[in-house]
C-alpha cells in the first residue's frame, strides 16, 4: 500500500530540511561558492538525484538558507523597535534579543555574515532584500514615534538602515565572543550598547 499524500509531504519536507541542515553544517568551514552538490547529499544521507526534487542548484539552496536564517527574524525586529519608556530600555532589549539569537543560531548568523558580500550573486541579493525589508519595518516603527516629527522620509529610511546595519554588527560581535570567556561577552554587550546609544544621540540632535 502506498503512502498517503500527507505522509509523502512530511517525508519530502524532512528530506528538504536534511539538505538545508547538511549544507549549513558544511558552510561552517567554507563558502557557498565552493560547496558541492554531492558533498551536501552525502552529508544529508540522500542520493544526489534527490537534491533536484527540492533545489535547482546550490545557489537555490543558498537562497533558501537566507530565508531560513533571516525570514524568521521579522517578529524580533518588531519587538526590538516597539514602544518603550525610554531609549535605554529599547537598547537593552535589542542587545539581549540579538545575543540570544546568536547563541541559539550561530551557524545561520555566520552564514549570513560570510555570504552577505560573498561570491554568489542570488544569495547576496536575497540577503540584501531581507535587510531592505527589515529597514522598511524599522522605518515604519520609527515614524510612529513622537520624536520623528519633522523628519523626512529619506532621513527616516537612513536612520532605519543605520539600526539594521548596527544589528548586524552587534550579531557579529556576539558571534566572535560566543566561545570566549564571559568577560569578553560582557565587553561585546557593553560595546553594542554604547554604539546604539551613539546612534540615539545623533537621532535626538539631527534636526538641531
Amino acid at each position: 500500500m502506498g503512502h498517503t499524500p500527507g505522509v509523502r509531504q512530511a517525508q519530502k519536507q524532512k528530506t528538504r530540511q536534511a539538505l538545508l541542515d547538511a549544507a549549513l553544517g558544511l558552510l561552517e568551514e567554507q563558502s557557498l561558492s565552493s560547496l558541492g552538490l554531492r558533498e551536501v547529499t552525502r552529508a544529508a544521507g540522500v542520493a544526489p538525484t534527490a537534491f533536484y526534487r527540492h533545489f535547482r542548484s546550490t545557489e537555490d539552496l543558498g537562497v533558501a538558507l537566507v530565508e531560513e536564517a533571516l525570514g524568521s527574524l521579522h517578529p524580533m525586529i518588531r519587538t526590538t523597535m516597539s514602544p518603550v519608556k525610554d531609549d535605554d530600555e529599547r537598547i537593552a532589549r535589542a542587545v539581549e534579543l540579538i545575543a540570544g539569537h546568536v547563541a541559539a543560531h550561530p551557524a545561520h548568523v555566520r552564514f549570513v555574515a560570510r555570504e552577505r558580500h560573498g561570491g554568489v550573486q542570488p544569495v547576496r541579493e536575497a540577503i540584501r532584500e531581507q535587510l531592505a525589508r527589515f529597514a522598511e519595518e524599522v522605518k515604519a516603527e520609527l515614524a510612529t514615534d513622537a520624536s520623528a516629527e519633522g523628519w523626512s522620509d529619506a532621513d527616516l529610511r537612513m536612520l532605519a538602515g543605520l539600526y539594521v546595519d548596527q544589528m548586524l554588527i552587534t550579531a557579529s560581535l556576539f558571534l566572535e565572543t560566543l566561545d570566549a570567556p564571559r568577560e569578553e561577552h560582557r565587553w561585546a554587550a557593553a560595546t553594542a550598547t554604547r554604539q546604539l546609544r551613539l546612534i540615539g544621540v545623533g537621532r535626538r540632535h539631527w534636526l538641531d
